[in-house]
């Protein structure tokens, strides 16, 4: 492949042509802004189109001369459903999805920085590296860090069960992006043996599986894993969600009748069943409520068992853990489901006899909680199954199996409305990002300009999340079963045990297993 041309992002800095690195598979010319150089749409895998759709990630094919990386590469074909709106329309077309992006102070071999590789997150079904609230400068900026990102496959061509394919392959792509890290980020100043892998719900799925994955073992050094989701998929319940997803489109779920759909038509067989999914909950359970028919997979191969047990048996004990949620998690799915304030107390009691644990759970919940109304109790309770009580039985887990961990919970709340969404999913990626006017940060902060305490909570993220990064400590207690310190993120940052003890003394014992199919 000759030299690329290119542009770089229209809404960025102003961009000089920057320095050359050689990785790999060829020489890359990035660009030059505000003291970082910065390199787009690096292949760090060939496009999985043809014979390679549906495989595991196969090696980038090696060009000559220099190649531009002045833009970020195509998005993986995906759902544009709910969610799926800023970032994800105007971009680049084309099949070269697996690339890579780099931030970098100084890309000087003997600099040897930490290095942060993000995963974004998205449902399992949308996302993509070159969205602007990944913008990753200030990261890199102000931490003195290399930062990473990279697209993987999602939705129908990343996790959907089809015979003849392998499962997880979106976990695949993140292995050979983190195997591309370790081939060639030393040429752009990052160090490595120091690097740390970080993301946001799906992101942070995804992050406790390669916590637990074989093929991820020493890839990484670190992890942080914000609003870790609670679903993975069952052999049995993935295959059968697979048959659904392929009858949309009138085929089966193998790769030769899929094989034959455009990669971006496919996206229609789950955009198609999403909202169908409800109908399915005497087959799908838990599931079904999620309209996400994306997850990964506990196959017993890619994935060896689901990341709470394995982490438990100390399968990760040698990497060091952040891990935290937001407060309010459920309250922006309530929102964007015009559910706000207008749960019935009928409702509620459905959602707390599906999802709270234990046979005699909404009778609990209610107990625990006597002062909360129909719309709290309804996202409370899934705002514990999704992710909050994910998210701290990861760390606890991975106390049981020897490892270190520390956590966090969010309680600024999102200045949108008067802060009626309150410390809601996806807050911590604008706070961390500094992308307040981008993305789902545009519409959290309602595009006004960031208060004083947003903008110091935001460079408390960064300083925490850069320190853990470089020295495995963010600046407060690590978790212990006995004064269960965490970090509470406000406007006044405070170290207190953990905040939501109700719910916790709730799920107590409750084992997150893989969803099954009744």
């Amino acid at each position: 492949m000759t030299t690329t041309e290119s542009r770089p992002p229209a809404d960025g800095p102003s961009e000089l042509p920057g320095p050359v690195v050689r990785t790999t598979a060829g020489a890359v010319r990035g660009r030059c802004a505000e003291g970082l150089a910065v390199f787009r749409g690096i292949p760090f895998a060939a496009p999985p189109v043809g014979e390679a759709r549906f495989q595991a990630p196969r090696p980038a094919r090696p060009w000559d001369g220099i190649r531009e990386a002045y833009a970020f590469g195509p998005p993986p074909p995906q759902d544009l459903g709910l969610m799926g709106g800023p970032g994800l329309f105007d971009v680049p077309q084309g099949d070269d999805w697996l690339t890579v992006n780099v931030w970098t102070p100084a890309p000087d071999p003997a600099a040897r920085r930490p290095v942060m590789v993000w995963i974004y997150g998205g449902a399992y079904k949308l996302g993509h590296a070159g969205s602007p609230g990944y913008d990753a400068r200030h990261i890199a900026a102000d931490g003195d860090v290399v930062v990473v990102t990279f697209n993987y496959r999602v939705g129908m061509e990343g996790f959907a069960h089809i015979e003849g394919a392998p499962a997880n392959r979106g976990l695949l792509d993140q292995v050979a992006a983190l195997q591309w890290v370790r081939d060639n980020i030393g040429a752009f100043g990052g160090d490595p043996e120091q690097v740390t892998v970080f993301g946001e719900s799906a992101g942070a799925g995804s992050v406790a599986a390669l916590l637990v994955m074989d093929r991820a073992a020493g890839l990484f050094r670190r992890a942080i894993a914000q609003s870790v989701p609670g679903p993975f998929f069952s052999a049995a319940l993935a295959r059968d969600i697979g048959t659904a997803l392929a009858a949309e489109v009138g085929l089966r779920p193998t790769v030769a009748d899929l094989s034959s759909v455009d990669p971006r038509r496919l996206t229609s067989a789950g955009e198609a069943l999403g909202p169908k999914m409800p109908r399915y909950l005497d087959r799908w359970g838990r599931a079904a409520p999620t309209v996400t028919p994306f997850s990964p997979v506990v196959d017993g191969e890619i994935l060896p068992a689901v990341p709470w047990r394995a982490l438990a048996s100390g399968a990760a004990k040698d990497v060091a853990l952040l891990v935290g949620h937001n407060r309010h998690e459920y309250r922006l799915f309530a929102a964007l489901a015009g559910q706000l304030g207008q749960v019935t107390d009928e409702r509620a009691g459905t959602a707390l006899r599906l999802f709270a644990p234990g046979p005699g759970g909404e009778a609990a919940y209610r107990a625990a909680f006597p002062g909360a109304c129909a719309s709290e109790l309804y996202e409370r309770v899934q705002t514990d199954w999704l992710f909050a009580m994910p998210s701290l039985h990861l760390a606890e887990a991975h106390r049981a199996g020897g490892g270190s961990a520390h956590v966090y919970e969010l309680t600024f709340p999102a200045p949108y409305d008067g802060g009626a969404l309150g410390a809601c999913h996806g807050l911590d990626i604008p706070l961390l990002f500094g992308t307040y006017g981008k993305d789902l940060g545009a519409l959290l902060f309602a595009g006004a300009e960031p208060s004083a305490e947003a903008l110091a909570l935001s460079a408390r993220f960064r300083s925490s999340w850069t320190a853990f990064a470089r020295t495995g400590d963010p600046g407060w207690p690590a978790y212990d079963e006995e004064r269960r310190l965490v970090q509470v993120l406000d406007a006044e940052p405070v170290v207190a045990p953990y905040p939501e003890e109700a719910a916790r003394r709730l799920w107590e014992g409750y084992e997150f297993a893989p969803l099954p199919l009744l």
